[in-house]
């Protein structure tokens, strides 16, 4: 059975208001993708997060978004691909200041929110993020859905790729994720997530909200961390993975 890493998006607070419970999530999750500025997270919580991944030998991601904190990096926008090639540098480059300050590094890179969803289909803005990569100068893998165009303008440049799932959001029937305006959107039962989760690892397919069960193959399994409960939940399914036989563990 192939192994699963455990990722859950951390760091995902602002100053003095925080949404992540970040110390307990990363007792869980093998992988940590930490905001980088841009939709949430500053400096001080970028070094908290790092500090506490270095001592539980959990890996840094870097949580690349669009320039939106007032949106939380879930607002379409549109942006110069030579501009967000460059923002998605400075974001990875930051953070890696404070994963070499904690003895670890950046281990590799996930967008986050609308820029998540952008470069699934939109070539163009898949681009600029590859490239933003590249600038940074690390040839770090990354993350995102399987069969996107991120994925493969990635692979074409020579970054490793790692394909991830979702156990609490609905999927399509082309296996991309529905959108968070629809409803269904997330999947807010706690025993249909734990349930999924296993599905996802053991057999690579999911049921998506019109019923179909669609193939995601996956090494990765992300756990929201700002969804009511997530650590409880993280836990159960960490749990229910292992007591399955399933391996958890970072990707290589």
């Amino acid at each position: 059975m192939t192994p699963i890493d455990l990722n859950a998006d951390l760091g995902e607070g602002f100053g003095r208001w925080r949404l992540t419970d970040d110390e307990q999530l990363l007792s869980v999750v093998t992988s940590a993708n930490v905001a980088c500025g841009f939709h949430a997270g500053d400096a001080a919580t970028m070094r908290r997060v790092c500090e506490l991944a270095a001592e539980r030998g959990v890996r840094i991601g870097a949580q690349v978004s669009y320039r939106d904190l007032a949106g939380f990096g879930r607002r379409a926008m549109d942006v110069p691909p030579g501009e967000l090639t460059a923002e998605v540098a400075y974001q990875i480059g930051a953070l890696e200041v404070f994963a070499r300050a904690a003895g670890s590094r950046v281990a590799y890179v996930k967008p986050h929110g609308a820029l998540y969803n952008r470069v699934v289909h939109d070539e163009e803005q898949a681009a600029a993020v590859v490239d933003g990569v590249l600038l940074a100068g690390a040839g770090l893998p990354v993350l995102g859905l399987p069969s996107s165009r991120f994925l493969k303008t990635a692979e074409r440049a020579g970054l490793p790729v790692v394909a991830e799932a979702f156990a609490d959001r609905a999927y399509t029937g082309e296996g991309t994720l529905v959108p968070r305006s629809q409803e269904g959107a997330v999947i807010a039962e706690a025993d249909a997530v734990v349930e999924r989760s296993l599905g996802l690892a053991c057999s690579g397919e999911v049921v998506s909200l019109s019923g179909e069960r669609v193939p995601v193959r996956a090494r990765s399994l992300c756990l929201h961390g700002d969804t009511p409960g997530a650590v409880g939940l993280a836990r159960r399914v960490r749990a229910r993975l292992e007591s399955a036989g399933v391996r958890v563990e970072a990707f290589a």
